[in-house]
């Protein structure tokens, strides 16, 4: 705690206050048309897929085995992670299931858009990890980290929107909610500050459980609702965006490894 001053602990916090407000990158869904919205919402979802995806297999995933070293403890906690979120889901659809019964309003958000948010919040909560370990370094390398993150989340947070939307929130709910996902950032940020031995040590464990809850996510909840749609206009389109998905996440993975090259 010693090495801390107001320059790391306000970095820190700006940073993370900063990739929070990123969530509302998909706040120009409002102002589409419904019909135009409507006919964008399945790209959107495979955007997801391949963001959620691609950020599990190409970010995630080989980042726990650089800090853990043991490729297959990395990849039984993966498991771990996914088995996680299918009880999370259980539950979920549990309590869905007895609010239809009782006539309840909350039964028109599917179980999908739930675990999508779970699963985010997760995921922000690391990068707060992430963000206010990299300034505890060097304010520097906190603000280069920073900006990968801010390039990482933009995508995400689009195709987040897009499965919220599919998931039954209207367009103002899903950029709200999104929204207050996001927060669990500054959770993050203040949680490595005030014990960062702790924190940083406990990436070797979240960063994997992100990673299947991704991966569970994306193939059990999204995957599904891409196939609703089988023509061939639908697959050239949905497979594009999905394409672009893990195409963005590896162009992060270069961007971050030549910010910190500089």
């Amino acid at each position: 705690m010693t090495t801390l001053s107001y320059e790391v602990i306000f970095g820190a916090l700006a940073a993370g206050l900063l990739v929070s407000l990123v969530s509302f990158s998909g706040w120009f869904v409002i102002c589409l048309p419904a019909k135009r919205l409507q006919a964008l919402v399945p790209n959107l979802v495979a955007l997801a897929v391949g963001v959620l995806l691609g950020d599990a297999f190409i970010h995630l995933i080989p980042d726990a085995v650089s800090r853990q070293g043991s490729v297959s403890e990395v990849c039984l906690t993966v498991l771990v992670g996914v088995f996680v979120f299918f009880v999370l889901e259980k539950l979920v659809r549990w309590r869905h299931d007895h609010n239809t019964d009782s006539g309840s309003a909350s039964s028109e958000i599917l179980p999908m858009a739930k675990m999508n948010l779970i699963g985010d919040a997760i995921h922000n909560f690391v990068d707060g990890i992430l963000i206010a370990g990299s300034f505890l370094v060097d304010p520097a390398l906190g603000f280069t980290t920073t900006i990968a993150i801010v390039a990482h989340e933009v995508p995400q947070e689009l195709g987040d929107v897009g499965a919220l939307l599919r998931g039954g929130f209207t367009p103002k709910q899903a950029v709200l909610f999104n929204f207050y996902c996001s927060l669990t950032v500054m959770l993050g940020v203040v949680f490595t500050l005030l014990l960062s031995q702790i924190a940083q040590s406990s990436l070797t464990l979240l960063l994997p459980i992100a990673a299947g809850g991704f991966i569970y996510i994306a193939a059990s909840d999204l995957i599904p609702v891409l196939h609703e749609r089988s023509s061939l206009m639908h697959l050239g389109s949905q497979s594009i965006a999905f394409a672009s998905g893990v195409g963005f996440m590896q162009f992060i993975v270069f961007f971050e490894q030549t910010l910190l090259a500089i």
